[in-house]
């Protein structure tokens, strides 16, 4: 809505310290990231060529508010009145800016190592958990993936990686679309990502 635009100018520009554009830095100063185990990925997804919906591939060096925009986009809720080809292409939207998070070297796939990453950066905080044990966590993960997108491997059969479809199909029945989405709380600028 227009209500929203005007929230998230105003976040933008206090972000941007009253600049036109944001850069990476500019992301130090939310509280709400500082601790999250992700933080680089969540920040680099902002400058993502591809989810800017440029077609040339790697990291802007920053970003203005239209193209602050179009990533906050990706955390629209849902409406009510779209129907099933909507909802479609609006699922497929925000799992491909799922997808671009884990595929770091955006070559379309996510390998076993890119997903190894992403599950020891998520583990990193539990004092409890061995490096091992987050890389078995992944390596398991990645087994299921397989089984779920390939199904029964030959024995010399190695699974590349997870393609787009596959990550759609390993999302299939969660409810992506309430999930990941923005909530403003108030009338203050600071949108909630959840």
């Amino acid at each position: 809505t227009s209500e929203q635009i005007e929230h998230l100018h105003r976040r933008f520009k206090q972000l941007s310290r009253d600049q036109l554009t944001i850069r990476k830095e500019n992301f130090d100063s939310i509280p709400d990231l500082e601790f999250n185990p992700i933080r680089g990925k969540i920040v680099d997804a902002f400058f993502d060529k591809r989810n800017l919906r440029q077609e040339s591939d790697g990291l802007a060096d920053e970003i203005n508010f239209e193209d602050f925009l179009t990533i906050m986009s990706y955390f629209r809720p849902i409406e009510m009145n779209m129907d099933e080809e909507q909802l479609d292409r609006f699922r497929k939207e925000k799992l491909k800016f799922l997808f671009h998070m884990y595929d770091s070297d955006h070559d379309g796939k996510i390998t076993l190592q890119e997903y190894r990453n992403v599950v020891e950066e998520l583990l990193s905080g539990n004092p409890h958990l061995e490096k091992e044990s987050a890389r078995s966590i992944a390596d398991g993960a990645m087994m299921e993936a397989a089984s779920i997108c390939v199904g029964q491997m030959g024995p010399d059969q190695v699974y590349e990686g997870i393609t787009f479809e596959d990550f759609l199909k390993m999302w299939q029945g969660i409810d992506i679309e309430t999930k990941m989405h923005v909530r403003f709380l108030n009338m203050e600028p600071i949108a909630h990502c959840y």
